[in-house]
């Protein structure tokens, strides 16, 4: 009795814990790992407590499968919350590129990986503002209600085959890209705007230097625009984030049902 027990909490501890390997927030390197198994530990413990204390499980090698399972299921909840968080990511970077700065990277000290610098300070800006609307709160909330939707005893493989999950991961990066270029459009344009100017003057007076004159311009033009706009960021960051819980659960919905 005490083996099926135990066997039946590591179930739920791989998915908390695969959840947390690649979650915004919690996957960070600044987290200690320590802390990460243990609140991992007691999410699980009370996960069993509440869902696993009828359920049973084969004694035999199919209980490999199932954490294997599990693990898949974590690790896809945390990717979807992951994809939608990166689009802040996505949409600095798109306007370095037009700025000039994707030529200096920073250490991102969240993820660990180098990032350009306006989309190094935009994921800072989202994460103070994800910490501060309670998203870490969601996040925990989320995956501790995945066991409603979807149960230990659920049909994953079934559905992976099927293509529904490969149809939803792909709408939902189609999805990623689409916010991320309207997040960035109105500095993107504007410094295209920059750039027909450059080329007008190019045109109408030769004697400038336009590559000694356009990066200052396009640099001074890129930081106006971006203090303009960074009181609107927390608005399209709460936005943003409102379409990371919908992902959610709309995967959720997609692996399992809704509970009734």
């Amino acid at each position: 009795m005490l083996l099926q027990n135990f066997s039946i909490f590591m179930l739920i501890f791989c998915r908390i814990t695969a959840f947390f390997v690649v979650s915004p927030v919690f996957s960070s390197k600044s987290v200690p790992s320590i802390f990460k198994i243990g609140l991992s530990a007691m999410i699980a413990f009370m996960i069993y407590l509440v869902q696993g204390v009828h359920q049973t499980i084969p004694p035999d090698l199919g209980y490999v499968i199932l954490m294997f399972r599990e693990i898949l299921i974590g690790l896809l909840m945390g990717y979807v919350a992951l994809l939608i968080f990166s689009v802040i990511q996505m949409a600095g970077a798109f306007i370095d590129i037009q700025i000039g700065f994707s030529i200096a990277n920073v250490l991102d000290p969240m993820t660990g990986a180098s990032a350009p610098i306006i989309s190094n300070f935009k994921y800072m800006v989202a994460t103070l503002v994800f910490l501060s609307i309670n998203g870490h709160h969601y996040l925990l909330q989320a995956v501790m209600r995945s066991y409603e939707w979807i149960p230990l005893s659920n049909n994953f493989f079934v559905t992976l085959y099927n293509g529904s999950i490969s149809e939803f991961v792909l709408r939902t990066f189609s999805q990623a890209f689409l916010l991320a270029f309207q997040m960035s459009a109105p500095l993107v344009v504007s410094l295209f705007l920059t750039d027909v100017a450059l080329g007008f003057l190019a045109r109408t007076a030769p004697q400038f230097n336009v590559f000694v004159i356009g990066i200052p311009l396009k640099i001074i033009v890129g930081l106006l625009m971006l203090m303009l706009l960074l009181p609107s960021f927390v608005y399209a960051f709460e936005y943003l984030f409102q379409i990371l819980f919908k992902s959610l659960e709309n995967l959720m919905g997609t692996i399992g049902q809704r509970p009734k």
